[in-house]
């Protein structure tokens, strides 16, 4: 029997897959499309093996790519062990239905399935973080100017100090996730980070990683061939 210590101390990293990748063209959903000699998602999930082999994977995915699933991990020799967990018609029902498989106590991080190149430090210091203040997001400075779009139809440039680009893994102590993932669904829920405010409770940052790139287009499929060569 698994001592009370241990479960506090358990990290969970649940990893959603759920798009059909409309926008890289194809039948082939993206998390399925091969780079650097695998599917884009299997180096997703090596990037939280290489960082604790003892973490439970939870894989979110749709019922209909099941079997497609399963059958590349037979081609590929595929042996990381984890979990497949039925998603939902929005990632919010996705994550929910993850989140409803976990005990209260511990760790856990979301993470989209098409960012494999998150780094090994980014991972750390995200459960780090977590641990300590209970939510941590990685984010990284903006590097375009921007502009913010006005009531009367026009636009005015703002401080790009001001602002951070969010990634993946969000983490979070478990049990405080699960309950914020128990809200009813709004349209400002954009990522987990923005459930969890809405309960009023803070999000801490840490710095990401730019080569942490989410692959939705042929071009992201490009440069994520391009780095992972060189990992």
């Amino acid at each position: 029997m698994q001592s009370d210590n241990y479960l506090q101390n358990s990290k969970y990293a649940i990893i959603v897959a759920g798009g059909k990748g409309l926008r890289m063209g194809g039948e082939i959903p993206k998390q399925f499309r091969p780079v650097s000699g695998r599917p884009v998602l299997m180096h997703t999930l090596e990037a939280f093996y290489r960082y604790d082999p003892k973490i439970e994977l939870i894989l979110v995915l749709p019922e209909s790519h099941q079997t497609y699933w399963k059958t590349l991990c037979l081609q590929y020799g595929f042996s990381i062990g984890h979990r497949i967990v039925t998603g939902g018609p929005t990632r919010f029902d996705s994550v929910k239905n993850g989140l409803d498989t976990l005990p209260d106590a511990g760790l856990v991080a979301v993470h989209d399935g098409v960012r494999p190149l998150v780094a090994q430090d980014v991972i750390g210091n995200a459960f780090a973080e977590a641990e300590r203040s209970g939510a941590a997001i990685p984010v990284i400075e903006v590097s375009d100017s921007l502009r913010e779009l006005t009531p009367d139809g026009k636009s005015k440039a703002v401080s790009r100090v001001l602002f951070r680009s969010v990634q993946t893994p969000q983490v979070f102590k478990t049990v405080l996730l699960k309950e914020a993932y128990r809200q009813p669904f709004c349209d400002f829920f954009t990522d987990d980070a923005s459930v969890v405010e809405a309960m009023g409770k803070t999000v801490s940052l840490i710095k990401g990683n730019q080569e942490n790139i989410k692959i939705t287009t042929p071009k992201d499929l490009l440069l994520a061939e391009i780095l992972l060569s060189h990992v």
